[in-house]
């Protein structure tokens, strides 16, 4: 799909401070690419790298190897390191991931959740009510709502996993999504709450219907969205 020249991405990010450089490095690049500033299929060249962020070769090769693990770069032998492009069936396995991580998330914590963890749940809920118009704002109160569910789950490694998760989604909407996500902004809120309702009421068969609705309408939703802008890009090429 897309393509761009390796000293354009080079130019696009922002020098590390206060972590070790390879933590930086790979938070710079992993934002840049999550926010659609480096595109799918841009070559990632070490040394251009390494120069525009002030540091030498070896934290760069040791965060690409890291963003390839994460799914977001690939590295070819003598071709080097590339911006993972996004195909159809990415949508799927993102929001299948989802459905998995949230039902198994939301089982526990709804089993071990606090009064007061379910006030603080329930406060974050009325928040990001008021964030409808703002985007970026809402789609990080929802990583910060599903990441304390996972907390109150006990469950980090789910945490883990579903936060890798949702990078590919916001860089999939950053790219592709952003009309179509503000209209599922409302409906998706909605469902987060029905999902703490079934949640404080302990009701499992409640809570697994809703979020699987909810995962299977985001997805169908966002595919006939991708395709569509796939089309058009394809015919603008």
């Amino acid at each position: 799909m897309e393509s761009g020249s390796s000293s354009s991405s080079s130019q696009r990010l922002t020098t590390p401070l206060f972590r070790s450089k390879k933590e930086a490095v790979f938070d710079s690049l992993r934002a840049s690419i999550v926010n659609g500033m480096i595109r799918p299929g841009e070559r990632l060249v070490i040394d251009e790298l390494a120069r525009t962020l002030g540091v030498s070769p070896i934290p760069v090769r040791e965060a690409l190897q890291h963003l390839q693990a994460d799914g977001f770069v690939v590295i070819q032998p003598h071709v080097g390191a590339t911006v993972t492009r996004i195909e159809p069936q990415l949508i799927t396995e993102i929001f299948d991931l989802l459905e998995s991580l949230e039902l198994i998330s939301g089982r526990e914590a709804c089993m071990r959740m606090s009064p007061e963890q379910f006030t603080y749940m329930e406060s974050l809920l009325k928040q990001m009510d008021g964030l409808g118009s703002n985007l970026d704002a809402w789609s990080d109160a929802n990583v910060l709502l599903h990441r304390f569910i996972c907390e109150c789950a006990g469950m980090p490694l789910v945490q883990s996993m579903l936060v890798k998760v949702l990078e590919h989604w916001r860089r999939l909407r950053a790219l592709y999504m952003n009309d179509v996500f503000a209209h599922r902004v409302a409906g998706a809120q909605r469902e987060h709450w029905a999902m703490f309702r079934a949640m404080k009421a302990c009701d499992l068969a409640r809570l697994e219907k809703i979020v699987h609705d909810h995962n299977r309408a985001a997805r169908a939703a966002y595919t006939a969205h991708f395709k569509r802008a796939l089309e058009q890009e394809g015919q603008t090429s």
